[in-house]
């Protein structure tokens, strides 16, 4: 079986691949660890949640804080419940690989063995699987930082306040990075995809994904306005 995947692929299926999973890893690193002349949004708002955490000391109540980490909180359930859900349809598009032929005939793509479509679908299906447990464990960033929060004192003269406010903002922080790291996986993932198409697809899907990623990390209207003092 594994030799008739090998067989299957072609020079540029390895090479497409390989810049994919670059584009993957590297985008991850650049995002989160932008040059000091050129802050990414990830980085730029990890400031803003350590302001959020100060500002939370002294709001009373703090109903306000509690919605906005109950909002974040949703949105990682929401979309992990989602990428479960695709992971199922990908194996389930997989136990049916024959049908795939018929649209790959129609692009150009030769017949091949089933294995070689299931190793392909493989690919997404391991990329949404990362990004289910990236936004689980967003989930449960965001619950500790709500447990830490409520530990917080009132009294902002009180020693621990600021310790408080500042591991919130660290645990929050970090939940945010493992949630950003989900939405990437689920970005390639859906460029992934395009490999059923062939190589050339896949390298464009890459271009593409990459573009939208970068762009909207290092050249939005939302970067700019993250900057204004």
């Amino acid at each position: 079986m594994l030799s008739d995947v090998v067989d299957s692929f072609a020079f540029l299926d390895a090479l497409a691949l390989a810049l994919f999973l670059i584009a993957w890893g590297g985008t991850g690193w650049v995002v989160e660890h932008p040059p000091a002349s050129r802050l990414s949004v990830s980085v730029l708002m990890a400031q803003y949640r350590r302001d959020w955490m100060v500002e939370m000391l002294t709001r009373q109540p703090r109903i306000f804080d509690a919605a906005i980490l109950s909002s974040l909180r949703q949105g990682t359930t929401f979309l992990a419940s989602a990428a479960m859900i695709a992971v199922g349809g990908v194996l389930a598009l997989a136990g049916n690989a024959e049908q795939l032929q018929s649209l790959a005939t129609g692009v150009g793509e030769g017949l091949q063995p089933v294995v070689f479509w299931q190793a392909k679908l493989a690919l997404v299906a391991l990329l949404l699987a990362s990004a289910v447990f990236k936004f689980i464990w967003s989930n449960r960033l965001f619950g500790y930082c709500a447990v830490v929060m409520a530990a917080a004192p009132n009294d902002t003269g009180d020693a621990r306040a600021t310790r408080r406010a500042a591991q919130a903002a660290e645990i929050n922080i970090r939940a945010a990075v493992n949630f950003n790291r989900g939405l990437r996986a689920v970005y390639f993932a859906l460029a992934g995809l395009a490999w059923l198409i062939g190589p050339h697809a896949l390298l464009l899907a890459t271009l593409v994904t990459l573009w939208v990623v970068l762009s909207r990390e290092f050249a939005s209207a939302s970067r700019t306005v993250l900057l204004e003092k």
